[in-house]
C-alpha cells in the first residue's frame, strides 16, 4: 500500500523533481523548512503549485480571513482605549497646567502687590523732603522781600523781634502743658510698661505659665539689687526681633534674610538651648532653618567656635531633606501597593518621576533614586566645597556644595581658566541648596556607584553610613580619590558620624522669628 504524503512532503518532492538547490541544500544541512518557506522559495523559482497539493484550501478561505477580522475587531478596540487614555491624559495635564498658570498669576500680583508697596513707602521721605524744602523756601522769600522792601529799620526789627517772642511763648506753653500731663499720668506709663508681659502670657502655654509664676516667687525673695537684673536683660531682648509662639506639632525657628551677625546667631543657639552634645546624645535637632550664613562667620578666632556654629547652621537643613525624602518613600510605597489609585496620587507621582529624572513611568527605577543622603556626607562636603559656610559663593549664592552650571544663575570663579564658561549655581536660600545637592547625587549619572551601594546596604538591612559611601563620589571633584581621602578625614575629625541617627525634635510649639 502506497504511503500518503503530506503537503509538505509533496513540496519537496516538487523540489527536488525541478532540482530547487535552495531547499536542497537546507535539507543537507538538516534545517528544517516551514510549508509556508517552501512555498515561497518555490514561487521565487517559478513554479506553480498544483491545485491538488493545497489541502488546507478551507484554511486558506475561510479560517485565515476570519481570524484577520477578529485581530482587526481587537486592534480597533485597543486603539479606542489608548485614544481614550490618551485624551484622560491630556486632560489631567490641562488641569494641572491651569492651576500652575492661576497659582503662578497669584504669586506675581502678590509679588506686585508687595513692590507697589513698597515703591510707595519710598515715596513718603521724597515727599517729605519736597514740603520741607517748598516751606523753607516760603519763608526765606517772605523774609527775603521783608528786609528788601523800604520799611523804617526799627519797625522791622520790632516786627521780627515780637514775632519770636510769641513763638517762643507759645512752645513754652506748650511744652509746660505736656510736662504737666505726663508729671500727673507717670503712674500710669508705668503700667502701660508691663502690658506686653500680660499679652506674652496669654500667648504662651500653660508651661510656660508655670515657669514663670515660680520665677515671679523666687524673685519676691530676692533684694533690690537682684530684682533690677532681669529689667537690664529684658531692655536687651527688646532690641531683637519678636518671637511669636503657636501651637502646632514641630517647633520651628525660621530665620529669613537679616544679615544676622555672628554673635546674634550664636546668641540664639544659646537662647534655644541648642547644644551639639546634647544632639550628639539625644540624637534630636531643633528645626532651626537658616536661609543664609552670617557675613562675618569668618571672623571668629576659635576654629572650634566656626565649625560648631557652621554645623548648628547646615544640620537641620540636611535632616529636614532627608526626612522629606523618607516621607516621600513611604507614599511611594503605599501607592504601589493599592491596585486603582486617585487623581491626586497620578499627579503627585508624576511630579516625582519628573524631578527624579525617572523615564517610562518605572515605579522601580524611582524607588531606587528616592533615598536619603547620609548625613556626614554632606555635612563634609558642605564644609569642603564652602570653606565651612566662609566662601565667596556660600555667603553671595548659598552655595553650599559648589555645583556647577552653564546655564542657569550663578557666580563666575575668580580663577576660572579662559577656555572654560562654567559657573557656580546660584541658589536664594541655604535649603535650597540642599535640596538641589540630594537631587543631582540621586539623579546625575556620575554618581551611579553611589546609588548602586546605598540599594545594596538597605537591600542587606544594613546602615546607609557616609564612611561606607565615600569612595564612590570621586567624580564629584576632579582630584577623584585624593577628594574621597579628605572627605574620610572631615568626618572623622569632627565626629561627623555621630549624627547619621539625628532626626528633628517632634514638640507642640512653633517658634517663628518675624524681621
Amino acid at each position: 500500500m502506497k504511503k500518503r504524503l503530506s503537503y509538505r512532503d509533496k513540496l519537496l518532492e516538487l523540489a527536488y523533481i525541478y532540482n530547487v538547490k535552495e531547499i536542497q541544500d537546507y535539507a543537507r544541512n538538516r534545517k528544517n523548512l516551514t510549508t509556508g518557506q517552501i512555498e515561497l522559495i518555490l514561487k521565487k523559482n517559478k513554479i506553480v503549485i498544483p491545485k491538488d497539493f493545497k489541502t488546507n484550501f478551507f484554511k486558506e478561505n475561510f479560517t485565515k480571513p476570519i481570524s484577520k477580522i477578529k485581530s482587526n475587531i481587537i486592534d480597533y478596540k485597543e486603539e479606542k482605549i489608548k485614544d481614550k487614555n490618551r485624551f484622560l491624559r491630556r486632560v489631567e495635564n490641562y488641569k494641572y497646567d491651569t492651576s500652575r498658570k492661576v497659582n503662578h498669576g497669584i504669586s506675581n500680583l502678590w509679588k506686585s502687590i508687595g513692590n507697589a508697596g513698597f515703591n510707595l513707602l519710598n515715596v513718603i521721605p521724597k515727599l517729605g523732603t519736597t514740603v520741607a524744602k517748598f516751606f523753607s523756601n516760603l519763608f526765606t522769600d517772605v523774609f527775603n522781600s521783608i528786609y528788601n522792601q523800604q520799611i523804617d529799620h526799627k519797625s522791622a526789627r520790632n516786627v521780627i523781634i515780637g514775632f519770636f517772642i510769641v513763638a517762643g511763648i507759645t512752645t513754652a506753653i506748650v511744652a509746660g502743658v505736656n510736662t504737666y500731663k505726663s508729671f500727673d499720668l507717670s503712674k500710669d506709663k508705668k503700667i502701660e510698661a508691663k502690658k506686653p508681659e500680660v499679652k506674652t502670657k496669654k500667648e504662651k502655654t500653660q508651661k510656660s505659665e508655670v515657669k514663670i509664676s515660680k520665677e515671679i516667687k523666687k524673685s519676691d525673695n530676692k533684694t533690690d539689687k537682684e530684682i533690677k537684673k532681669p529689667e537690664i536683660k529684658v531692655k536687651k531682648e527688646a532690641k531683637k526681633p519678636e518671637l511669636k509662639v503657636k501651637e502646632k506639632n514641630v517647633a520651628e525657628v525660621i530665620l529669613p534674610d537679616l544679615n544676622l551677625k555672628t554673635e546674634t546667631v550664636i546668641q540664639l543657639f544659646k537662647d534655644v538651648d541648642y547644644d551639639l552634645r546634647k544632639v550628639r546624645t539625644d540624637k534630636l535637632v531643633k528645626p532651626i532653618y537658616f536661609t543664609q550664613f552670617p557675613r562675618d562667620l569668618d571672623n571668629l578666632q576659635s576654629v572650634q567656635l566656626k565649625k560648631e556654629t557652621f554645623i548648628k547652621i547646615v544640620l537641620p537643613l540636611i535632616v529636614a531633606e532627608n526626612e522629606k525624602i523618607l516621607d516621600d518613600r513611604n507614599k511611594l510605597e503605599n501607592i504601589s501597593n493599592k491596585k486603582y489609585t486617585s487623581d491626586l496620587e497620578k499627579q503627585w507621582l508624576r511630579q516625582k518621576l519628573l524631578e527624579y529624572k525617572v523615564k517610562k513611568g518605572d515605579i522601580n527605577q524611582l524607588k531606587y533614586r528616592m533615598d536619603v543622603i547620609p548625613v556626614s556626607i554632606a555635612l563634609a562636603q558642605a564644609a569642603k566645597e564652602s570653606g565651612w559656610g566662609t566662601s565667596r559663593f556660600a555667603l553671595e549664592g548659598n552655595a553650599i556644595f559648589g555645583q556647577w552650571t552653564w546655564d542657569g544663575q550663578g557666580i563666575a570663579p575668580l580663577q576660572r581658566d579662559s577656555n572654560k564658561n562654567h559657573k557656580i549655581l546660584k541658589f536664594p536660600i541655604l535649603r535650597a541648596s540642599v535640596k538641589a545637592y540630594k537631587n543631582n547625587l540621586n539623579t546625575h549619572k556620575s554618581y551611579f556607584k553611589f546609588r548602586e551601594k546605598r540599594k545594596q546596604l538597605r537591600d542587606k538591612k544594613k546602615d546607609i553610613s557616609g564612611l561606607a559611601l565615600t569612595d564612590t563620589l570621586k567624580n564629584y571633584a576632579q582630584t577623584g580619590s585624593e577628594y574621597t581621602k579628605i572627605l574620610n578625614q572631615i568626618i572623622k575629625q569632627n565626629r561627623l558620624s555621630d549624627f547619621e541617627p539625628v532626626r528633628l525634635v517632634n514638640s507642640v510649639k512653633q517658634i517663628e522669628l518675624n524681621s
